[in-house]
């Protein structure tokens, strides 16, 4: 009894301090080069480039890839003169439980990095990635370490430093499990992003349950006409993500240096001691400038697409091609519309495939239920037909009269891509319907929408994976908010 009264303030101490933790972990300062909104610039359409990856299978069974985004990649660092900034969430030749890749994008990025390395030994190259690719310490990419080798400075992101989207359980692992430090010279656990390798540590799994991430994708570099060049796009150099759908936007100009500056900001608060310098833009372009782009990260991008879809009314048109979409506000702000008017197509992701793991269709399918159910009509949604890949886009477009709104990147429309949690990059583009580059969008979502005369059917209706489960819808509502889950 006396044992019992002496735990009890000793509980409600450690109670505390967790809710104390806990609440500083989720809502403390963020870290330079974290939520940038950049003032918008105006830019020739033949500055800015829309690319496009697309898997998909014909009526008669053919498989068919077009590849425009790595080609692009590949030719952008090719092209450098001084420098070479890259930040790419996965980059590795991992399977999981999938077949032979598509292509072997991480070993392909990696030769074009060591080649133009050699070529131009004072080329200054920075690569930014995610620990999940050294499987939180728990095993050495040799990838990663032949490119360290060479003289290309390779950072690992500080994910502690972000704030904690897994917030009961992360609590926990700063305070007694980070201290463990973690082992490469395997374990006995399978590891979760390739069966068929060696096993790994508890610790590497117990790194993994934090379920946070730096998930951007951008490329910045400079060439012989002395530009300054982005890429910003929602694709991985990943040989198990290659054949998936994605899409990217390209651009030159003084916006790339925004792009840079972020990076930086991130490779300094993870370790970085070199300072890389680059060199002053000397390209011109007078060209009469046609779009509008600004550079978005983390909650800056969600609070540009609730503005954006706030201002719909009666007549406009919203049209989201998108991985995984929960966010709460989000899908308020698309019925909200829906009531208004406003005509709402999505292509969705089904969910259910995850490199050789079936999954069971959870977020996109209750949040597509709720949306056709409580749309008023002015919802309707078409399910990407994968066929063991993914439909790994995110776009958004919104057409107000004779304006298109466009924004894509790395971000899923979900709370942890969405609210400061993830490290996430975004483009925001604005300009006339009639330009070639909003006709190239457009084409995009109808072709998936409609079918062509290469595919009838790139898309399946809604009642091919109707969800009513209550169950579903719950687990995925609870998931969203404790940031217990992988979406």
């Amino acid at each position: 009894m006396k044992v019992g009264k002496a735990l009890k303030p000793i509980l409600v101490v450690a109670l505390l301090a967790w809710l104390a933790t806990m609440a500083w972990q989720t809502h403390k300062p963020l870290p330079p080069g974290v939520h940038v909104s950049t003032a918008s610039v105006m830019l020739p359409e033949s500055e800015v480039h829309f690319l496009s990856d697309l898997t998909y299978q014909t009526p008669q069974g053919k498989r068919v890839s077009e590849q425009q985004i790595f080609d692009a990649v590949l030719a952008q660092v090719d092209a450098a003169q001084n420098f070479i900034v890259l930040d790419f969430f996965l980059i590795n030749d991992d399977m999981g439980g999938g077949g032979k890749p598509l292509r072997a994008l991480s070993r392909e990025l990696g030769d074009h990095l060591l080649a133009r390395k050699r070529a131009l030994p004072n080329l200054q190259v920075l690569l930014i990635t995610d620990p999940i690719n050294d499987v939180y310490d728990g095993a050495h990419s040799t990838l990663l370490v032949e490119l360290e080798q060479a003289g290309i400075h390779v950072v690992r992101t500080d994910l502690t430093k972000l704030r904690d989207s897994n917030p009961g359980y992360s609590t926990v692992w700063r305070g007694l499990i980070q201290w463990w430090g973690n082992s490469t010279q395997g374990g006995w656990l399978t590891n979760p992003f390739d069966r068929s390798s060696r096993k790994i540590t508890l610790r590497s799994w117990l790194s993994l349950l934090n379920f946070k991430a730096n998930h951007r994708k951008v490329v910045v570099t400079d060439n012989a006409q002395g530009e300054w060049v982005a890429l910003v796009t929602s694709a991985n150099p990943h040989d198990a993500s290659s054949a998936h759908s994605n899409v990217a936007v390209q651009f030159t100009g003084e916006l790339a240096k925004a792009v840079l500056d972020s990076e930086l900001d991130i490779a300094r608060f993870s370790g970085l001691q070199w300072e890389l310098s680059p060199p002053v833009r000397t390209a011109q372009n007078n060209a009469a400038p046609a779009v509008e782009l600004a550079y978005l990260t983390e909650g800056a991008i969600h609070e540009r697409v609730l503005s954006e879809l706030a201002n719909t009314h009666r007549g406009d048109r919203v049209r989201l091609a998108m991985f995984y979409l929960s966010e709460r506000a989000v899908i308020d702000a698309l019925k909200a519309a829906a009531v208004r008017g406003v005509l709402i197509q999505l292509i969705l992701d089904p969910n259910k495939d995850a490199f050789g793991i079936e999954k069971d269709g959870v977020p996109n399918r209750p949040i597509a239920y709720e949306l056709v159910e409580r749309g008023t009509g002015n919802i309707e949604v078409r399910w990407y037909r994968t066929h063991g890949e993914q439909f790994h886009t995110k776009l958004l477009t919104v057409q107000r009269g004779d304006r298109l709104f466009v924004t894509l990147g790395s971000t899923n429309f979900t709370r942890r891509n969405l609210a400061d949690y993830n490290l996430e990059a975004n483009v925001a583009m604005s300009m006339k319907t009639d330009t070639k580059l909003a006709g190239q969008i457009t084409t995009y979502f109808e072709r998936l929408w409609s079918g062509d005369a290469f595919n009838p059917e790139y898309t399946a209706p809604f009642g091919a994976y109707r969800d009513d489960s209550t169950v579903r819808y719950w687990r995925y509502r609870v998931m969203e908010a404790t940031g217990l889950s992988t979406f």
